[in-house]
C-alpha cells in the first residue's frame, strides 16, 4: 500500500510557483491499477517521483509497503558513460536479479539491437525510455509506477509494451499516468485526479475520468487543502 501523509510539494517555474501537492492525505488501494489524471502541468510526474522516493516532499511523508518500481520509463538513474548492458547489470545487482536474465529479457523486449553495447549517453530519449521500461518490466514489483511509456517507440513496440504491462498488472498494482483515455480504460480499474495540489481518489474509473474532464472545462482553481480519500462511486 502507498499512503501520502500530509504531503506538500511546490515547484518554481519561471516566475511562478506550481503547487503539486498541498497537504495531501491519501491511500492508494493495494493491488489496484489507478489512473492518475490531471491537466497538463498539474505535477503528475512529480507526484510519481515522490511516491518512488526520487523526489522528496517539502513536508509530510510518503509511506510504501511492498516493493515499488521506479517510474517506468524514467531513465535518470542510468550512468551516461556505461553501455546499456552495463547499466542493466548494475540494476540487476541492485534489485537482486540475475544479470544475464535481465539483459536477455531487455534484448527481446526493447529492440535496441547493437545499441545495448553503446554508451547510454548516445541514446535518444526514446531509446532511453525503452531501456528503462523493459528493465522495470523484467523485475517483479508489488506496485508499478508508469508515466506515459506507451507513447514511446513504434506501433509494434507500443503493442508489446501494453501487453507486457497488462500481464504484470494481473499480479501487481500500478499508478498509471497517460493522456490516452482508451489506454487507461484498458489497463486501470480506478482513478485519481490531481488538480491544483488536491488529490481525489475514485473507486470507479469512469467517475475519475468524468471528474477530470469536468476540470478541463474550468479554469484551474487556486490550491486548496487536499485530503485524498477513496470514494465509492456508483457503477
Amino acid at each position: 500500500m502507498i499512503t501520502l501523509e500530509g504531503v506538500s510539494r511546490s515547484l518554481r517555474r519561471g516566475g511562478s510557483t506550481l503547487v503539486v501537492a498541498d497537504r495531501i492525505w491519501a491511500a492508494f488501494p493495494p493491488g489496484r491499477s489507478v489512473a492518475l489524471l490531471g491537466r497538463n502541468g498539474a505535477g503528475k510526474s512529480t507526484l510519481l517521483r515522490m511516491i518512488a522516493g526520487l523526489t522528496p516532499p517539502d513536508a509530510g511523508r510518503v509511506r510504501r509497503r511492498g516493493s515499488v518500481s521506479w517510474p517506468v520509463g524514467f531513465a535518470g538513474g542510468f550512468h551516461p558513460d556505461l553501455t546499456g548492458a552495463a547499466n542493466l547489470a548494475l540494476v540487476a545487482r541492485l534489485y537482486g536479479v540475475d544479470p544475464a536474465q535481465l539483459v536477455d529479457f531487455v534484448t527481446r523486449q526493447a529492440d535496441l539491437g547493437p545499441a545495448l553495447s553503446q554508451p547510454f549517453r548516445l541514446y535518444s530519449s526514446g531509446m532511453r525510455a525503452r531501456l528503462a521500461f523493459s528493465a522495470s518490466m523484467a523485475i517483479r514489483f508489488d506496485t508499478y509506477l508508469v508515466d506515459e511509456i506507451t507513447a514511446v517507440g513504434d506501433q509494434a513496440f507500443r503493442a508489446r509494451s501494453e501487453a507486457l504491462l497488462a500481464d504484470r498488472l494481473g499480479r501487481s498494482g500500478a499508478i498509471v499516468v497517460s493522456h490516452s483515455l482508451p489506454l487507461l480504460r484498458r489497463v486501470c480499474d480506478c482513478g485519481a485526479v490531481l488538480e491544483a495540489g488536491r488529490l481525489t481518489l475514485h473507486d470507479d474509473l469512469e467517475a475519475a475520468i468524468a471528474h477530470h474532464l469536468a476540470d478541463l472545462r474550468e479554469p484551474s482553481p487556486n490550491p486548496a487543502d487536499g485530503r485524498g480519500t477513496l470514494t465509492a462511486s456508483p457503477r
